[in-house]
């Protein structure tokens, strides 16, 4: 996991060819005066490691690069029209992979520079000791540089294009890359929006251009009170970016001695992955014999669904798992590879628990609430980690014990201890007072930017507290003791279950499509979900996770996974004619099964604000009530600066 983020100034850039709506002119945005001190302290929180600049600068067509790590401008404002163009690149590193100490921004021997943020987990083969940002950049320096390729084999020089290198990369991956002899910029983000990647386009009132893993704290972003009074909505000075391939060629020679520069975004080359993008399923609407090929029974206690139990009846003879699909096994083993390539221990960690003895290093840990995901993610890191490693499961409350996912997490750790009694669990309590996090909010504000809900301010500070990862754990393996003492987890790399409920419908909202729309409306809805992941969700969940100096990785949007996922038909997915806990995320219960994780498997969707609670506290504390919380549909209502967040 990195910070990343560069400015430019001093180039006339014309974004007129962007297909998006927000990119006119014309429009109007905060005009916030934003240091480079602001953006390296926002970005060391990610890249704990190290923190590097290099600034390249350009006059007309002659270039220079000058490399520093600090230097003594404190504003990033829009420069004059006659002024040479200036790039700052800024990298801030949390390394996970490699042997070597790492340092961005990185500058090769052909003086290009590149800030990387993500990993490559396939489709360029790089050895297991390699670092990805240090590979990359070889990678890249071999593609051709005359200006003319922008995708394919260049006929010039007969080498491959930078589009085509970054189309192939399997993994999440956040990119600026400055190739320097052909004076062009490339940047992006990954088709799932896996790492965020913040832009602030050039405006008619503002012509800096930015790009940033997340967006520093500026007091400019307050709004006033009359405007908050009036209803006013705040004006976005950040977007995310949308994902894809961009670049910026800077050009003089047609522009009266201004240096300018054009932004185009290019298509994905990788036909697999264009078809995980258009996220197209063949077999949607099943006949009344697909239905009838497995017919599941649950049976649940009557006071607490975490005491149910699990009884199959397949329709033939058999063992439960026999009776299970082999679709189910498929997606099982897909996951199980997904959980490997994201939890391999690399050498790097050799040098990150210096002074740490072995037994006590925990390099992996769940973001964990005992519901359906985050227990398959479990069981599947017990079957892919050395077992000398301890596992963390971190959960988070702002209900103390009575919570339902405090609840479900303790439930769901006897049920790992069953399945996986060799291993050593960690159940890291955290408890939260939302009327004491006066200031750590004000914090999540800035890091959920440019989402301004209460439905994601409440998700952000949830995930930021649990990756934080600050907490209680028992006294002792005895289940019967509530002494607990004081615990911080050190573990690097959270997995994280988003993208599960997308993918196997299950929000109410896919309820809701199907019973107006039936298979045909259930799969739009999962499409829409899908399309819309980097906008809604991965962006703001990626800057609240690593701004403890943590890296999220989602094995459930795994490249193979979606894929696999997408060659199912929906109704072995998901069969939402069956009631909550049943039919939907129906072919993941399978999986838990599988894995013999029967309490789990029947455990209906709670989403982290509702389960840890933390969205009926901010509904009493910013709508008086639940109830009128509701009516107001709290959830979706943007943020008042001035609210008594604080």
């Amino acid at each position: 996991m990195c910070g990343i983020a560069l400015t430019v100034s001093g180039i006339r850039i014309n974004i007129s060819s962007l297909p998006f709506d927000s990119t006119s002119l014309n429009r109007q945005s905060e005009n916030l005066l934003i240091s480079l001190d602001d953006l390296k302290e926002a970005l060391r929180r990610r890249g704990p490691d190290s923190l590097g600049v290099k600034k390249v600068t350009l006059q007309h067509n002659e270039k220079q690069i000058s490399s520093f790590i600090e230097h003594d401008e404190t504003l990033l404002c829009s420069a004059n029209e006659d002024s040479n163009g200036e790039l700052h690149f800024i990298g801030a590193t949390l390394q996970l992979r490699g042997t070597v100490p790492l340092v961005q921004p990185l500058v090769d021997a052909s003086r290009n520079i590149l800030v990387y943020n993500g990993e490559i987990f396939g489709g360029l083969q790089l050895a297991s000791d390699c670092n990805d940002a240090e590979f990359l950049m070889q990678t890249l320096g071999n593609c051709c540089s005359c200006g003319s390729c922008l995708t394919g084999n260049c006929v010039k020089c007969g080498k491959g294009s930078i589009t085509d290198v970054l189309s192939t990369i399997k993994g999440p991956w956040a990119i600026i890359y400055w190739q320097d002899s052909s004076r062009t910029l490339w940047f992006g983000r990954d088709a799932f929006g896996r790492r965020s990647l913040l832009v602030h386009w050039p405006t008619e009132d503002d012509s800096t251009f930015l790009l940033s893993s997340v967006s520093p704290v500026a007091p400019d972003q307050q709004a006033t009170e009359n405007e908050a009074h009036n209803g006013i909505e705040n004006r976005s000075y950040w977007e995310e970016l949308p994902c894809g391939v961009y670049s910026m060629h800077v050009d003089a020679s047609n522009s009266n001695g201004f240096l300018v520069g054009e932004v185009q975004i290019h298509e994905y080359t990788n036909s697999t992955l264009k078809e995980l993008i258009k996220w197209e399923r063949i077999s949607v609407v099943p006949s009344s014999e697909n239905l009838q090929t497995f017919c599941p029974k649950f049976s649940r206690g009557q006071q607490d669904v975490h005491s149910a139990s699990l009884e199959t009846v397949p329709c033939e003879a058999g063992s439960t798992q026999n009776s299970i699909p082999m679709r189910a096994h498929m997606l099982l083993n897909v996951l199980k590879e997904s959980v490997i390539r994201r939890t391999s221990l690399y050498t790097i960690y050799q040098a990150v628990i210096s002074g740490i003895k072995q037994e006590k290093f925990v390099p992996v840990a769940i973001l964990f609430s005992g519901g359906l995901d985050s227990m398959i993610l479990a069981a599947l890191l017990d079957q892919c980690l050395d077992p000398t490693y301890e596992i963390d499961l971190l959960t988070v409350s702002f209900d103390g014990e009575l919570a339902p996912d405090r609840k479900s997490a303790k439930t769901g750790l006897k049920e790992l201890k069953r399945v996986a009694p060799s291993r050593r669990w960690r159940l890291v309590e955290i408890d939260a007072d939302l009327s004491d996090l006066v200031s750590e909010t004000s914090h999540v504000m800035s890091l959920i930017n440019p989402a301004n809900t209460y439905m994601d301010l409440n998700i952000g500070i949830a995930l930021w507290l649990a990756s934080c990862g600050d907490g209680w754990v028992s006294a002792d393996d005895n289940d019967d003791t509530h002494a607990r003492i004081k615990y911080k987890s050190n573990a690097r790399i959270l997995l994280v279950g988003s993208g599960a409920d997308e993918q196997c419908a299950g929000y109410g909202r896919h309820r809701t499509s199907f019973r107006r729309g039936s298979w045909l409306g259930l799969d739009e809805e999962m499409k829409l979900d899908m399309q819309r992941i980097w906008k809604r969700n991965l962006g703001r969940d990626d800057r609240c996770i690593a701004d403890n100096g943590k890296e999220a990785r989602f094995p459930f949007l795994d490249e193979d996974v979606i894929r696999v996922l997408l060659n199912i038909p929906l109704w072995e997915v998901a069969n939402l004619d069956q009631p909550s806990g049943i039919g939907d995320k129906k072919i993941l219960r399978e999986v838990a099964q599988l894995l013999g994780l029967y309490e789990a498997a029947v455990l209906p969707k709670r989403a982290i604000q509702f389960g840890s609670r933390i969205a009926r506290e901010s509904n009493r504390k910013n709508f008086g009530s639940n109830r009128a919380a509701n009516q107001a549909s709290a959830g979706s209502v943007r943020i008042c600066r001035k609210s008594n967040f604080g």
